[in-house]
């Protein structure tokens, strides 16, 4: 299994990064993100102050094949520290560059390959922002509205808006589980460990996730905090799916992929095969005493719908993230928004914002861990 993450930076340089999944000691090890080796890297791209909408650039095909040997080192790294294999892909001032470290499948030689296919992790939330932003270009959703005036079967507090629940504010119960700060821990839906891999394949309907989500005790007022709930980006794909009468993936085909030509892009549905080239992942645990390695590379991702079940690979994600900053998806006011940092975890509309100092720039990314993308 993998975790995806991209990011790009005023200077107009994006990173892409996916790790294969590695584990230690019985536990799933959450891989850095990305964007911490995108922070390191991106410090020697152009003048900062550039406006990544201005994102495009045009990179000479010699530039797109370019020896970038500190890269390449970087991505080993990853791979001496433990991980079965990563492949990443740069889009700077210099050209375009992508590579792989490890390999493809434990017990083989082969790389994993440069463009190949992944689940993409929480990266799909940008997607959701997305969507539900277009829609209030087109004045068919408010941001300040209550969610439970579109969608009032579900008995939402009335006092969430679409804002909150894009923010991460609205204190919805995760319903995959919720980590208090005095330590408490309140289980949901298992998306790790022993009890996650024998349920892998268990296929979910978001309205029952999110249900799940209304029978456990809120995590705080509407709006009083900021806490990251898989809940709040599934609840918005049941928001976009009863604003416009079609299905989730319908309108992500409609509006995002078929116009950027993202044809290795999905939403998987109840799939639980990665089509085409693809790395494996691999779960570790103990077992009567003995260590087992099991492949994790067929999974059914409806756990995480609109929050983190869409499949992808590094170009197209790198053609998404340009076609959003260059303004091609959103109009300037509402995509200033989307990147406009918010609460303790600096989170705009389906993406954390992180402002690298001075001559760094500003990076907006996503991955699966406030605490990784802030450095909390």
């Amino acid at each position: 299994m993998r975790t995806q993450s991209p990011a790009t930076t005023e200077t107009g340089a994006r990173v892409y990064g996916v790790h294969q999944r590695s584990v230690i000691r019985g536990k799933v090890l959450r891989p850095v993100a990305v964007t911490a080796l995108a922070a390191a890297l991106l410090t020697a791209a152009a003048t900062p102050g550039i406006a990544s909408a201005d994102s495009s650039v045009t990179v000479p095909k010699a530039a797109a094949v370019q020896d970038r040997p500190e890269l390449q080192k970087a991505i080993q790294e990853f791979v001496d520290a433990g991980f079965a294999g990563m492949q990443l892909r740069v889009h700077d001032q210099r050209g375009e560059w992508a590579g792989s470290a490890g390999v493809r499948t434990l017990g083989q030689s082969a790389k994993p390959p440069t463009n190949g296919r992944f689940w993409a992790g929480s990266v799909t939330k940008t997607f959701t922002a997305t969507l539900v932003l277009q829609l209030v270009a087109e004045g068919k959703i408010a941001l300040d509205a209550p969610v439970a005036g579109y969608l009032p079967a579900l008995g939402l507090d009335r006092r969430i808006t679409v804002r909150m629940m894009l923010q991460h504010t609205s204190g919805l119960f995760n319903y995959t589980g919720e980590d208090y700060d005095d330590g408490t821990v309140v289980p949901g839906i298992p998306a790790t460990g022993d009890e996650w891999l024998e349920n892998r394949f268990h296929s979910y309907r978001p309205e029952e996730l999110v249900r799940l989500a209304l029978s456990k005790p809120a995590r705080f007022e509407p709006g009083a905090d900021q806490s990251y709930s898989n809940t709040n980006y599934t609840l918005a794909l049941l928001l976009i799916e009863k604003v416009t009468g079609r299905s989730y993936a319908q309108e992500m085909q409609r509006r995002i992929l078929r116009p950027l030509g993202l044809k290795g892009t999905v939403v998987p549905g109840n799939r639980t095969q990665l089509p085409g080239p693809h790395a494996h992942g691999y779960y570790r645990y103990q077992e009567a005493g003995q260590q087992k390695v099991v492949d994790i590379s067929r999974q059914n991702l409806s756990l995480l719908a609109g929050a983190g079940d869409l499949i992808s690979t590094t170009q197209d994600l790198h053609t998404f993230i340009s076609a959003l900053n260059s303004g091609k998806l959103l109009p300037a006011p509402l995509l200033a928004e989307m990147r406009k940092p918010y609460g303790k975890y600096n989170y705009g509309f389906g993406l954390f914002v992180q402002d690298l100092g001075p001559n760094c720039g500003t990076v907006y990314q996503h991955n699966g861990s406030p605490r990784t993308a802030t450095g909390r």
